[in-house]
């Protein structure tokens, strides 16, 4: 009976400090890290904006197949979600120091027209407080975090997109 209870009462305080740091991460601000773009172009998350519009960073990496699947079914529309929103779509590769060299011939091979950064050291996967991939996080229009969402499911880029629209809308 003690250890029952010793288990709930530590899953009830994970669960709660879980949902806390999930919450607190809304309504803030990107976290400013310098990355290097697959080009070799460095970029300041802090200051990744899209004229008031809204951005979607998605945390990914080349050894996860649900993050390939996501963002490949988000490609099949994403020019359309550009014009009906004005959305920039922002992937963040956590593949390390071994497997980075993978990313950009993945990527051409696509055709995916999203901004590509290299997140090798793991910095601003970190600062987001990203545990496992893939994980999208949407910003609104005036650069705050409204939205986060941890692994993929078939259906779930229509619940995105849905945000996006409402998003751009306001």
């Amino acid at each position: 009976m003690k250890k029952l209870i010793t288990t709930v009462c530590l899953t009830v305080i994970l669960g709660l400090a879980f949902g806390q740091e999930q919450k607190e991460i809304f309504d803030k601000k990107v976290p400013a890290v310098d990355l290097k773009d697959v080009n070799g172009k460095t970029w300041n998350t802090g200051e990744i904006a899209n004229d008031g519009k809204p951005i979607v960073i998605s945390f990914w990496a080349t050894w996860c197949s649900p993050c390939k699947k996501e963002l490949n079914t988000i490609h099949e529309d994403f020019i359309d979600w550009v014009d009906e929103t004005g959305v920039k779509l922002i992937a963040v590769s956590i593949d390390d120091e071994r497997t980075k060299s993978r990313v950009a011939p993945y990527v051409d091979s696509k055709g995916w027209e999203y901004d590509v950064l290299l997140d090798p050291n793991g910095e601003f996967k970190r600062a987001m407080g990203v545990n496992n991939v893939p994980h999208t996080f949407v910003i609104d229009g005036a650069g705050k975090i409204v939205y986060s969402h941890n692994n993929y499911a078939p259906g779930d880029e229509i619940k995105l997109y849905e945000l996006l629209l409402e998003l751009s809308s306001n």
